[in-house]
């Protein structure tokens, strides 16, 4: 029972929330089985917590309206869970151009994930899986320098880079020019008879010899 000194407002929003509490175990055993795909436990719970608010939201809208939500637990818990699927949530909508939406990637089907901090991978860690290789050459495609370097850094490039070739063996020659052409580690490796781990280990040798030529030069 309520205080006689509890407002009404109080009292009635009081039963609103245990009347809630009530039903919540039901919207939540929904949204877990309507967003079971999801992978990520956090993505999940962030969902999961959506549709709690949305409901809860619906919940008090329909009784200050005179309904009896709790009549149709069911109904509000899937249109709930798509609402959030669709990128509703409890605070506005999801915007469609986000990059990080998840809306927006299932509708464009991309997926956002992040880079290595470092393209030197050990032996190990490249080939423990499968798709270990594969899966690196993904990731040096996307580390490409851009094209928009400054004049001078061009100009020292063009003088220093055929200075730093020349001092590298023949065949060094030609697996840097085909690296270079945009080569993936595998293509490589099949162009010149050498395991993709060897194509691996030229690349961080030819770096870091670069790194000591320029700083011989500068």
């Amino acid at each position: 029972m309520c205080a006689t000194t509890t407002p009404a407002t109080q009292c009635r929003n009081a039963h609103l929330h245990a009347t809630f509490l009530a039903i919540l175990p039901r919207i939540e055993g929904h949204a877990r089985i309507y967003f079971r795909h999801v992978r990520c436990p956090v993505q999940k719970e962030e969902v999961i917590q959506e549709v709690r608010a949305l409901s809860w939201k619906w919940f008090v809208r329909l009784s200050h309206r005179g309904k009896e939500p709790s009549q149709f637990v069911s109904a509000v818990a899937v249109y709930a869970a798509r609402a959030v699927n669709s990128g509703r949530r409890v605070c506005g909508v999801e915007k469609a151009k986000d990059v990080l939406s998840h809306v927006a990637q299932r509708r464009q089907g991309f997926t956002v994930e992040s880079l290595p901090h470092s393209t030197s991978t050990s032996h190990e860690h490249l080939y423990s899986s499968p798709l270990g290789q594969a899966a690196q050459d993904a990731f040096e495609e996307r580390l490409h320098d851009n094209t928009l370097t400054p004049p001078p850094d061009q100009a020292a490039f063009r003088i220093d880079f055929p200075a730093w070739r020349r001092t590298r063996s023949e065949r060094d020659r030609r697996v840097v020019d085909a690296l270079m052409a945009g080569g993936r580690t595998k293509d490589v490796s099949q162009q010149f008879g050498m395991s993709p781990g060897r194509v691996s280990q030229l690349r961080r040798d030819f770096l870091e010899d670069w790194s000591r030529f320029t700083d011989e030069v500068a």
